[in-house]
C-alpha cells in the first residue's frame, strides 16, 4: 500500500498497529480521537433491519469485545520491554505486570494499548493533540500510560462528556458520563476556544434573569441566551434510539462531540485520524468541518458501515480511498497471511445475505451463514459457509457434507483461495441439489472460489424473504454546512469587532 498521500482521505480495513507502522510516516497527524474498546458488559453486535422496519435476529459481532492474556498480549508485552525506547513505560508496564494486575484481561488490555499509543505518539505533529475516550474501568490505568507517553506536562483536560439517558440503577449512582483525556504532543499545540449558546431558562429558571458583564447576550426561537466559552464539562446529548443520526451501531458518539474537538484542536485542511473508527462519527465530522481523514477499523464490516454512512451523508462530494479490502487475489493471498479470520470474514461478507460466525466463538466448522425463510412454513432455513485459505482436497468436502447434516441445514458453500481439485468437483456434485418450496432445484453443496468472489459471481441460493440493510444515515445537506459556515463567520466577525473596538475605544 505505500505511504498515504495524506492529501486524500482513507478507509483503511486492518489492524490498526500495523496501518499505523506501515502506512503513515512521523509526525504527519495533526488530530488524533480513538474511543478503544474494552469489557464493558456489552456485546458489541450491529442490528440490521428487516425491509418492513423491524429488528433482525441475526447479528454480527463487530469487534470482539474480549481481551484476554494470549501468545500475542505476551509477544506485544516482551516487545515493549525489549525494543520501547522509553524507559518509563517499560518500567510501568512491567510493575502493571509483575506487581499489581499479573496476566489477565486489564493486562493484555493495557499492553494493547500501550504498543499502538506509543505508534500514535510518533505519528502526531508537534502541534498535534490526541482525545483518548476512556471506559470507566480502565481508564485510571490509561491515565498512567499516557502520561508515560505523551508527559505529564502535555496533558491538558479530562474531560467530561456528560449525557442523560433513561436508566436507573438501584444499586449504585446512575452512570452518566464518560472520560475524554486531552493530551497534547508539545506545548504548541492548536486550540481554539470555543463558544456556545446557553440558555436562561436552562440554566436558572424561567423566571430568573441574572446579567453577565462582558457576555454577549441574545434571543432566537429557543429563548434568551448569552455567549460563553465551554469548559471541561460537556452536556452533549447521547444518540438515543430516535435520534436521526442513530445507526444502530453500539457505542456510536453523536457528531457534536466529535464536531467540538475537531474544532478546538485542528484546523481547516488539517488531517484527523480515528484508528478505532467503528461507525464512522469521526470520519463524518471531519469531512463537515472541511478536515483530511483516516479512519481505521480491524472489521470489514466497520468499513461497509462507514462507507453506506458516507454515501447517504455527502453523496457523489465525499472522496476518498478504500484501503485493505482485497481487490485481487494476491491481496486475498496477503490478508489471508496476515490474518486468517479477518480474511474470511471479508470472504463470507461477499455472498450476499452471508453473516460471518462471531469472533470468539468455537466455529464447529462453520465460517459464516445465510439465513431464508420457508414461505409456506415460515421455517427458518440455513446455508452453511466454510471459508478455506490453504491446500484443499476432497476430504473438505467431505466433512462439510457433515457439518451441514449434523447442523440440519439445507445447503452448504466452500469458498477457496486455492483452485478446487476434480476430486472435490465430483464429491459436491455428489450430494444433490435441495428443492425449494417453489419447486426449484439448487446444488445442496457449492464452490466458489476467491478469484470468482473478486469478479462478482456468488452461489446459487433461494431468494432471501427478508433484505437486510443498513441504517440509513442522516443526509447532510449543502444548506446546513453552509448555515453553519455562515455562523461560525458571523461570531468570527463579531468577536473581531470587540477585539478593534476595545483596542480603539475612541
Amino acid at each position: 500500500m505505500g505511504r498515504l498521500d495524506l492529501d486524500k482521505n482513507y478507509l483503511i480495513f486492518g489492524d490498526n498497529l500495523d496501518v499505523l507502522r506501515e502506512y503513515i510516516q512521523d509526525e504527519s497527524i495533526d488530530l488524533i480521537y480513538l474511543d478503544p474498546p474494552f469489557k464493558s458488559g456489552k456485546d458489541y453486535n450491529i442490528l440490521f433491519e428487516e425491509s418492513n422496519g423491524t429488528k433482525s435476529e441475526t447479528q454480527i459481532r463487530a469487534f470482539e469485545d474480549t481481551w484476554q492474556w494470549t501468545i500475542t498480549s505476551e509477544e506485544t508485552y516482551k516487545e515493549i520491554v525489549e525494543k520501547s525506547s522509553n524507559p518509563k513505560l517499560i518500567d510501568l508496564i512491567v510493575a502493571m505486570k509483575e506487581r499489581i494486575l499479573g496476566t489477565n484481561d486489564m493486562m493484555a488490555y493495557l499492553v494493547m494499548m500501550a504498543i499502538r499509543l506509543q505508534e500514535l505518539y510518533r505519528v502526531l505533529k508537534p502541534t498535534g493533540s490526541i482525545y483518548l475516550h476512556c471506559d470507566p474501568s480502565a481508564s485510571h490505568y490509561l491515565k498512567l500510560v499516557m502520561d508515560t507517553i505523551f508527559k505529564p506536562t502535555n496533558f491538558r483536560n479530562e474531560i467530561v462528556w456528560h449525557y442523560r439517558t433513561g436508566n436507573i440503577a438501584h444499586k449504585q449512582f446512575q452512570r452518566k458520563h464518560d472520560v475524554i483525556f486531552f493530551y497534547s504532543k508539545t506545548h504548541k499545540n492548536i486550540f481554539k476556544p470555543q463558544e456556545i449558546k446557553e440558555y436562561y431558562f436552562q440554566l436558572y429558571g424561567p423566571q430568573f434573569k441574572p446579567s453577565f458583564k462582558g457576555r454577549k447576550h441574545g434571543k432566537d426561537k429557543y429563548g434568551e441566551y448569552r455567549i460563553s466559552f465551554v469548559d471541561d464539562v460537556w452536556d452533549i446529548s447521547a444518540v438515543f434510539t430516535l435520534s436521526k443520526e442513530h445507526l444502530d451501531y453500539p457505542t456510536q458518539k453523536p457528531e457534536k462531540l466529535l464536531e467540538r474537538i475537531i474544532k478546538a484542536s485542528s484546523n481547516e485542511g488539517d488531517v484527523v485520524l480515528d484508528p478505532f473508527c467503528g461507525c464512522g462519527t469521526t470520519v463524518v465530522a471531519a469531512e463537515k468541518l472541511n478536515r483530511k481523514w483516516i479512519g481505521i477499523d480491524i472489521t470489514s464490516l466497520a468499513v461497509d458501515v462507514m462507507e453506506n454512512r458516507l454515501k447517504d451523508a455527502f453523496g457523489r462530494s465525499v472522496s476518498y480511498e478504500v484501503k485493505g479490502i482485497p481487490k485481487s487475489v494476491k491481496d486475498a493471498e496477503d490478508l489471508a497471511q496476515r490474518d486468517r479470520l479477518r480474511f474470511q470474514e471479508w470472504a463470507v461478507r461477499r455472498i450476499p445475505g452471508a453473516m460471518p460466525a462471531p469472533r470468539g466463538v468455537a466455529d464447529r466448522g462453520i465460517d459464516g451463514t445465510i439465513s431464508f425463510l420457508d414461505p409456506e412454513t415460515r421455517k427458518a432455513n440455513r446455508i452453511i459457509v466454510q471459508v478455506k485459505s490453504g491446500t484443499v482436497n476432497p476430504a473438505v468436502i467431505r466433512d462439510l457434507r457433515g457439518v451441514i447434516e449434523r447442523e440440519k441445514a439445507e445447503m452448504g458453500v466452500l469458498i477457496t483461495l486455492k483452485e478446487p481439485t476434480k476430486g472435490m468437483k465430483t464429491e459436491a456434485a455428489s450430494a444433490g441439489f435441495y428443492k425449494s418450496p417453489a419447486g426449484e432445484d439448487y446444488p445442496k453443496l457449492q464452490i466458489l472460489k476467491v478469484e470468482e468472489l473478486l469478479a462478482g459471481y456468488t452461489i446459487k441460493y433461494p431468494p432471501l424473504t427478508k433484505k437486510r440493510i443498513f441504517k440509513k444515515a442522516r443526509k447532510i445537506r449543502d444548506t446546513e454546512l453552509t448555515m453553519r459556515a455562515e455562523q461560525e463567520e458571523m461570531f468570527r466577525k463579531e468577536k473581531q469587532a470587540k477585539l478593534f473596538k476595545k483596542k480603539n475605544p475612541s
